[in-house]
């Protein structure tokens, strides 16, 4: 049985066009309309394999992780020559031109994917024109040494169904978007997250034995641990991405009736020491 998430709904060898997002942030939906909930959100500069194209709504599926679905027509353009780098940091400016006081500059997440012709002093020229600050990005084949530091970054930012950006994420959205700047490419809800991890380990009324980056899941729920008692997850209750004791936030979730940890699971060839 083939996941409609990750499966176009199109004939085989159906043609397509290599699109990118030219928007900061574009929500991607199961239908195309406005009035219908967000599945995820693909972020400037990202590739998309567009099918067909319905009164404004391109039908996609994510080079990232393989999602489906549907995008404004507005928020894509042609792919161009290949990204070069990638924002390193929450949130950055595209300037039209070499320097800060050029006005309304066009904000950009991190994730946002680049092509980088030359620098120019303190900018890196894209091949758009556009000016952002060097020391914002990196090479696109950079890694980051620990995966929990990256989300530890996102402490505080606003709980948005569907989001994966310091402007509203969600549980696995943060989980997602955190391994993937580690490295590792990792699928985007929770479910298929809680069967990427590896190694599952036992549950004790205790939660005893956990370490940094150890991976809890509820049904329809993530989050990571920062060490051996504390939780780091994007929920709806703080509305928030918040960092908790694992005991309080596992009792708080089993009282709402959502339900026990399902699972906790290691992914042992992420290096978390750093």
């Amino acid at each position: 049985m083939t996941d409609k998430r990750l499966t176009p709904d199109v004939k085989p060898g159906a043609p397509s066009r290599l699109m990118c997002v030219i928007e900061p942030v574009t929500a991607l939906r199961p239908r195309p309309a406005r009035d219908v909930g967000i599945d995820t959100e693909v972020v400037f500069g990202e590739r998309l394999r567009a099918y067909d194209e319905i009164e404004g709504w391109a039908y996609v599926q994510a080079e990232r992780d393989g999602y489906v679905g549907y995008v404004s027509a507005n928020a894509l353009a042609g792919a161009g020559a290949e990204p070069t780098h990638r924002l390193a940091v929450l949130r950055s400016y595209v300037y039209a031109g070499p320097s800060i006081k050029v006005p309304d500059p066009l904000l950009i997440v991190e994730g946002s994917l680049l092509t980088v012709m030359r620098t120019e002093g303190d900018f890196a020229v894209l091949d758009t024109g556009g000016y952002v600050f060097a020391r914002h990005l990196v090479p696109i084949t950079s890694c980051e040494p620990n995966y929990i530091s990256v989300a530890e970054r996102y402490l505080g930012t606003p709980y948005l169904w569907g989001g994966r950006t310091s402007l509203g994420l969600d549980c696995s959205g943060l989980v997602q978007t955190a391994l993937r700047t580690a490295g590792v490419k990792a699928p985007r809800d929770s479910d298929m997250l809680e069967r990427f991890y590896p190694e599952p380990l036992p549950i004790t009324p205790d939660f005893a034995g956990l370490q940094r980056g150890d991976a809890v899941f509820w049904k329809g729920h993530v989050g990571v641990m920062r060490d051996s008692t504390t939780l780091l997850h994007a929920n709806g209750h703080h509305m928030l991405t918040v960092s908790e004791p694992l005991a309080e936030a596992a009792a708080r979730i089993l009282a709402k009736s959502f339900g026990p940890v399902t699972s906790i699971r290691r992914l042992a060839q992420v290096p978390l020491l750093g």
